[in-house]
């Protein structure tokens, strides 16, 4: 609405005329000319309004889209038949809802088969299906036992052979002898050692082997990956799907994002928090929103500049895809001249108004730019103070 000052007064309306009356007399009487009386200016009343700077922020208009904040195409983390299908176009999920769940029975078989190869391998150390490898000393595994027990008894059979040898007791050959039974069975000890490690290293094994059937079992359910809404189903019970097939589409939808753009020339005034005044199609009241995020970059074919802003959507009831018209505010104190639309009278592609100078109207002609509310940016022809007919048809 305009802020102006508006008043009633009387004022002279142009309508002015001059009428000259020409007569003739006989031919023998000699020519005379009257000149009628001018008749007075008639007297308009009317409604005028001065003008004064009035708030009118800089605003900048865009058109786009409503985006979803979040879209996932969720595939397939492993290949199989489709067993069972859990959703449906426009479905709204929450984030692990299952989607879709493959046949398992072949997932169950390699979990058994993995837990079966782990019990094989722990009990190969010796070791029972509740104590835990990290707790096993290699030393104290039978095998390294057995091997340890064989080189003490080597390193006695040297150490008295060592004794005899000095008191000549017995041949060189014999000692000699002793001396390699005792090297064997330090190599048998820590070969010994070496296996048990071998063993406990492919308990390990196992055990990522039984984790991977696990989660491969738990991966013929597909989850959705967040609360969102089933943007479209491509599957159905039967369906052989390989691995990182698309299963789904699921959209975020609260909040949306509106995505538009702006002219270069404007790209240095647009920033991060800035109003944004959204008309969306189908969406009677506007909704505001804030500038939050700006493209880095310009488009390079159309010089414009991308930006977003992110539109509140508790109720759900707004679409990824609504067309919308934006406003973005980006000098909010802006100050200008405005004059109604009523004031202004159009005719062959000039815009005028009825300008009052000392209770006398006379046409104006002006330039005008920006339209709201039933109210026009006078950029040219009129001054702060200026007095002007709020009707200019009348």
């Amino acid at each position: 609405m305009i802020q102006g000052l508006a008043i009633r007064s009387v004022g002279w309306f142009v309508l002015g005329c001059l009428v000259l009356v020409m007569g003739c007399q006989g031919d023998t009487e000699p020519e005379k000319t009257a000149q009628a009386e001018p008749e007075p200016l008639p007297i308009l009343d009317s409604e005028v309004l001065r003008l004064d700077l009035q708030p009118w922020p800089t605003i900048l208009r865009s058109q786009g889209s409503l985006h979803a904040d979040e879209q996932s195409v969720v595939g397939a983390k492993v290949s199989g038949r489709v067993a069972e299908v859990h959703v449906d176009l426009g479905d709204y999920v929450r984030q692990g809802d299952p989607l879709v769940t493959l046949d398992r029975q072949e997932a169950e078989i390699r979990v058994m088969q993995a837990e079966a190869q782990l019990r094989q391998a722990i009990s190969a150390v010796g070791l029972s299906e509740d104590e835990s490898v990290a707790n096993l000393k290699p030393t104290n595994a039978a095998p390294v036992r057995e091997a340890k027990a064989m080189w003490n008894e080597t390193k006695s059979a040297l150490t008295r052979a060592a004794r005899l040898r000095k008191q000549n007791a017995i041949a060189a050959a014999e000692y000699e002898q002793a001396a390699a039974a005792e090297r064997v069975a330090e190599s048998r000890y820590a070969s010994a050692l070496n296996g048990v490690g071998e063993r406990i290293a492919l308990i390990g094994v196992r055990q990522a082997e039984l984790s991977l059937a696990k989660q491969q079992l738990a991966d013929a359910v597909v989850p959705a990956p967040f609360d969102g809404y089933v943007q479209q189903r491509t599957v159905a019970v039967g369906t052989y799907v390989s691995l990182g097939q698309t299963i789904a589409v699921v959209v975020q939808t609260s909040p949306l994002r509106f995505r538009g753009s702006i002219p270069e020339r404007f790209a240095q005034s647009i920033e991060l928090g800035q109003e944004v005044r959204l008309q969306i199609e189908s969406v009677g009241d506007p909704k505001i929103a804030k500038v939050s995020r700006i493209s880095p970059a310009l488009d390079q074919r159309s010089r414009t500049l991308t930006f977003e802003a992110e539109v509140v959507n508790e109720d759900r009831r707004l679409r990824a895809g609504l067309f919308a018209e934006a406003e973005v505010v980006i000098v909010p104190d802006a100050q200008a001249l405005i004059v109604p639309e009523s004031a202004i009278v159009e005719f062959a592609g000039s815009q005028k108004v009825w300008k009052v100078v000392d209770g006398v109207a006379s046409e104006q002609t002006i330039v005008t730019t920006n339209r709201r509310d039933g109210q026009r940016e006078v950029v040219e022809g009129l001054l702060p103070g200026d007095l002007v007919l709020i009707r200019g048809e009348t």
